[in-house]
């Protein structure tokens, strides 16, 4: 029987009746949405208390750069890492292990009494987290047909700007009412609810009792994958491996900067602080989630109307790198709403340029290596966050102001979009 047959321990003349295609999949989706809203409110939390810990610790810009760098250099091996252990275990199992680790990792920043306290607990945040992209992804391809996956990775991926929103209103409440260690304690005493809940539901699409033989045979309808184990030496001399891989280098580090350095950048340009963070910062994440579910829309639409999943996931991508062009001005915004307005398009563009790219290895790679082909490119784009960690706060030292690093930015996107159209011109199936 084919991979396409019916699951064993199901009544062949059921499953042959016609029924109603049911939506199950989504149910994924937004369990791992919720996820990746406490994903990123564990990861920017630090970010809303640079200015009192800074003070409290006697950091400067080079010493916030630092904290930084270490959480990305465990991030980017621990991508690498996890997209193996994904494509080895599975993703319920996966992302379960990361999702505590992170959790764990995120509580013990409030134990910390010294900057290499805090480096401790940055460097064990990034094993953990360095797994919620590659169990993501993994589970996107396995419960999606690769005509709804953009657009399923495009809600996935808007957790993370949820999280985003989240963060500078519940942080500062916190903080204020019972202090900086406390913001660590109660959201991930909160967030660690979520596991439970994920290793009850979650399961691959043809394990799952709740799982209709429609909507089965609708997520199963690519051609059926030839189920091998892709060794690391072969992805690494495969084109498409690459073009990912620099892609992620180029854009990833533009939402590190972001993250990490926008409080600080609306509080030195329009003198912000931890009380009045909040609703611009929030309306910038806003505009992100368009980005991410529109971009993820535009490419899905795009392949409905026709169009090739070349043509489709370049045209999306193009259009979301001339979208963030204005955002090398922001730092010139002559009011704090113009500057929102650029930026929140700039990172809108982000969101819906990566939830693209990020379709392109269940495109292209047997769903058995795409863990591992995620695992690499992000392991890649962590070493370009490193890079931009230390020129954001050389720049910072030295210059004093965004501008060069807002220029930086703005161009990335059509780079990495050469890249990837260089490197993966028709973006067909590989064979390995």
């Amino acid at each position: 029987m084919t991979n396409a047959a019916i699951p064993p321990k199901r009544d062949l003349a059921d499953a042959l009746k016609p029924a109603a295609m049911g939506r199950y999949r989504w149910v994924v989706v937004a369990l791992l949405f919720t996820a990746m809203v406490f994903n990123y409110v564990d990861r920017q939390t630090i970010s809303f208390l640079k200015g009192d810990l800074s003070k409290a610790f006697g950091w400067d810009e080079t010493n916030y750069a630092d904290l930084v760098f270490w959480f990305q250099a465990t991030y980017a091996v621990s991508y690498l890492a996890f997209g193996r252990i994904v494509d080895r275990i599975g993703a319920r199992w996966g992302f379960g292990v990361a999702y505590l680790i992170w959790q764990v990792a995120h509580m013990s920043h409030a134990l910390a009494s010294s900057l290499a306290g805090f480096i401790g607990g940055r460097l064990l945040l990034g094993v953990g987290e360095g797994g919620a992209f590659p169990g993501g992804i993994k589970a996107m391809a396995q419960w999606f047909p690769k005509k709804e996956r953009a657009f399923a990775t495009g809600l996935f991926n808007a957790g993370t700007n949820i999280g985003a929103i989240v963060t500078p209103l519940v942080i500062p409440m916190i903080t204020l009412a019972w202090g900086w260690r406390a913001a660590f304690v109660v959201t991930g005493a909160v967030g660690l609810l979520w596991l439970p809940i994920w290793l009850i539901v979650y399961r691959t699409p043809r394990e799952h009792q709740k799982l209709g033989a429609a909507e089965l045979a609708h997520i199963e309808s690519d051609p059926a994958d030839t189920v091998v184990k892709v060794p690391w030496s072969v992805l690494l001399k495969t084109r498409e491996t690459w073009a990912y891989a620099i892609a992620k280098f180029l854009i990833d580090p533009v939402w590190w900067m972001w993250l990490f350095w926008l409080p600080d950048f609306f509080g030195k340009r329009y003198h912000l602080d931890l009380k009045t963070f909040g609703p611009p910062v929030v309306a910038v994440y806003l505009l992100s989630d368009v980005g991410s579910i529109g971009g993820g829309w535009l490419s899905s639409r795009f392949i409905k109307m026709g169009w090739s999943i070349n043509r489709a996931r370049k045209t999306t991508m193009l259009i979301c790198a001339l979208l963030a062009l204005p955002v090398a001005f922001a730092a010139h915004a002559s009011n704090l709403w113009l500057a929102v307005g650029i930026i929140g398009v700039a990172t809108a563009a982000h969101q819906g340029f990566s939830a693209t790219l990020y379709t392109l290895p269940g495109d292209v790679f047997p769903r058995s290596a795409v863990g591992s082909v995620v695992g690499i490119g992000g392991m890649i784009g962590a070493i370009g966050g490193m890079a931009m960690a230390k020129y954001a706060g050389y720049v910072l030292d030295k210059i004093g102001v965004y501008t060069p690093i807002f220029v930086v930015a703005a161009s990335v996107y059509l780079l990495a979009l050469l890249a990837v159209h260089l490197l993966s011109p028709k973006m067909e199936p590989v064979k390995v």
